[in-house]
């Protein structure tokens, strides 16, 4: 009988509160694989163990999508860990690979594999429950090989677990071509979903487990990302790897367009069956203006915990850490209280990513003054509830569209809470300006769209943070991926249009095509697949700006090599009056190669199984 150790998380890992204590599986601390699988109780465990390995996806210093990119920075010594900022300063190489999580999506492979091997030896299991289960480990052993292929391209499937006495070269595996990876897991998918629940019953026990909407969704997600251009057609792979085993897609295919489309309308059938819907705050009712009305809708559409839009939430990766970094000291009277920190800074290119009041890019609008945006204004009373009323700013801020306001928080923006409204102060001497060695925000911005409405900064260095399961799926990420999809295999259709217009609908703006006829410079650019798929790739930037969607979209378009050797900016923020303040002051001038789209495989990896092939560029 083979001794086998298993962590396993409790029951609580998928319900709205996390747990850190590991579980023994059998009495007197003896493992074993038969033990494991004696009763259902035991059982239930492992099956939590393989959702154990889910990715904290909350934690800056766990998802890179958060750190690594261009969307926020820090200052040194960094409140996270520095993994992700060397990632974002192009400091990786094959002997360091950062945040290399090649082995532990390996041993989460060999543990679903694990269970679905035995869950069948379960005696007191109903064939109801069974059945479920092994859709979710199904799910999960699918999902653990995307995320190695998000990081490292074609990786080797594990479909089955090599026996302990096989020989040496049993183990040297060889990488999966990216086409044959893909219809692996997209089939391991829709597969799993055959026998998921629409819904979850158990809301109390239960939210956060799998369903046929997530399966399908990330299935959709999945398909998309094949047919993008990193993976699609490929040319700067041609050559890469073993030239009798070639293991990059070089070929544009556009019939992959055709099979994210289908993926993505099955995955929407799937999400209204389980009654999904765009999120809409109605929590204050009529207390609130339209304006502040769409605001909340906006912020709570993330940070309301198992809202209908939350197709996916992570129950693993909750948000306390993400809220206290992007929480500044908001409260006046609570200056002293370091548990919040504010050191978690958006960048100034994310500051002007998002549209102008009209709904189109600001360098569009032709009536927006693109080149005098970093000039002085002083906000009126008719701007107050976005802009401290009487106070001086740039330009920039003002003019702007609903999710400008609803994601960012500046130097006289306005930020409402549920016991109070705030206005923020951060120029040098201001009180939002108080730093300490590890709260240094160095971007004069603040990440408001991550931070629940319902937080409170209490005496001395209490904090209450109403936390949240990090959202891994929205109904209008799928909406967008559907809308590029459509727009990729069909070009610009009725159907595309109106996608992107219910997700601008929530955000208060008009139409797509009303938009650009009426304010843009380049009236008739939705009107062709390319300029459609520019608008489509920004609304894409914005909607899920601070979500950690921006780093992966911008990878799989191709479209890293311009975006991350751009300068990361953000204000002069050690300056006390407003003229010097508002200039733009560089904090790091980014270095992103052809090679950084994927990561490295560790070059003891390599030296391990000579079959394996190091990626481009390494």
């Amino acid at each position: 009988m083979k001794k086998l150790l298993i962590p396993a998380l409790c029951a609580l890992l998928i319900s709205a509160a996390g747990c850190n204590k590991f579980l023994d599986v059998v009495p007197d601390n003896v493992p074993t694989i038969d033990n494991a699988f004696t009763m259902r109780q035991e059982a239930m465990k492992y099956l939590f163990t393989c959702y154990s390995y889910m990715p904290y996806n909350s934690e800056p210093s766990s998802n890179p999508a958060l750190c690594a990119g261009d969307e926020y920075w820090f200052a040194r010594p960094y409140p996270v860990s520095e993994e992700p900022v060397q990632i974002a300063m192009g400091f990786m190489s094959p002997g360091t690979v950062y945040m290399n999580d090649w082995n532990r999506y390996y041993r989460a492979l060999r543990d679903c594999n694990i269970f679905l091997d035995n869950v069948g030896k379960v005696v007191d299991l109903p064939d109801y429950e069974r059945i479920r289960w092994v859709g979710e480990v199904k799910f999960l052993k699918a999902f653990y090989h995307y995320q190695l292929f998000l990081r490292y391209g074609p990786v080797p499937v594990v479909d089955k677990n090599l026996p302990i006495s096989g020989s040496h070269e049993e183990y040297k595996v060889y990488r999966t071509p990216v086409d044959t990876l893909v219809k692996y897991i997209a089939d391991l998918m829709l597969d799993a979903s055959k026998t998921l629940p629409p819904e979850i019953a158990d809301r109390s026990t239960e939210m956060g487990r799998i369903t046929q909407a997530i399966a399908l969704s990330m299935r959709a997600k999945v398909l998309v990302t094949a047919a993008s251009p990193l993976f699609n057609g490929n040319t700067d792979h041609a050559g890469a790897g073993k030239t009798e085993r070639p293991i990059f897609a070089t070929t544009y295919d556009a019939v992959k367009w055709d099979t994210a489309v289908s993926a993505c309308k099955l995955a929407l059938e799937a999400c209204e069956r389980g009654r999904h819907k765009i999120y809409k705050f109605n929590e204050l009712g009529t207390q609130l203006s339209e304006a502040m009305n769409i605001q909340m809708s906006l912020r709570n559409a993330m940070c309301e915990d198992w809202n209908p839009e939350i197709i996916w939430g992570n129950s693993q990766a909750r948000s306390y850490t993400m809220q206290r970094l992007s929480l500044p000291r908001l409260d006046p009277d609570h200056l002293n209280n370091e548990s919040v920190s504010g050191a978690l800074g958006p960048s100034m290119k994310m500051a002007e990513l998002f549209y102008s009041v009209h709904g189109v890019p600001i360098q569009e609008d032709h009536s927006y003054d693109y080149s005098g945006r970093f000039k002085l204004r002083t906000a009126t009373a008719a701007e107050k509830e976005f802009i401290y009323e009487g106070y001086t700013t740039a330009s920039l801020h003002f003019n702007r569209e609903p999710r400008f306001y609803a994601s960012l928080a500046f130097d006289g923006g306005m930020w409402m809470m549920k016991n109070k409204t705030f206005h923020i102060e951060n120029k040098a001497g201001q009180w939002q300006s108080r730093k300490n060695i590890y709260d240094n925000n160095v971007t004069g911005y603040y990440a408001k769209k991550l931070v629940s409405w319902k937080n409170e900064i209490q005496a001395e260095h209490r904090l209450y943070v109403e936390s949240y399961a990090w959202p891994e799926m929205r109904l209008a990420d799928l909406y967008l991926l559907y809308a590029e999809a459509l727009n990729e295999a069909k070009g610009p259709t009725a159907e595309v249009y109106d996608y992107i217009n219910r997700v601008r609908d929530r955000a208060g703006l008009p139409s797509v095509q009303d938009a650009w006829t009426n304010w843009s410079r380049t009236p008739n650019k939705f009107t062709t697949k390319e300029g459609l798929r520019q608008i489509i790739q920004q609304e894409r930037l914005i909607e899920l700006a601070f979500e950690g969607s921006r780093f992966w979209d911008l990878r799989r378009w191709k479209r890293s090599v311009e975006e991350l050797n751009k300068p990361i900016n953000g204000w002069d923020i050690v300056q006390e009056k407003p003229e010097f303040y508002y200039r733009p002051r560089l904090v790091f001038r980014q270095s992103f190669q052809m090679r950084d789209y994927l990561w490295p495989i560790h070059e003891y990896d390599l030296l391990v199984n000579e079959n394996l092939v190091q990626n481009p560029g390494w």
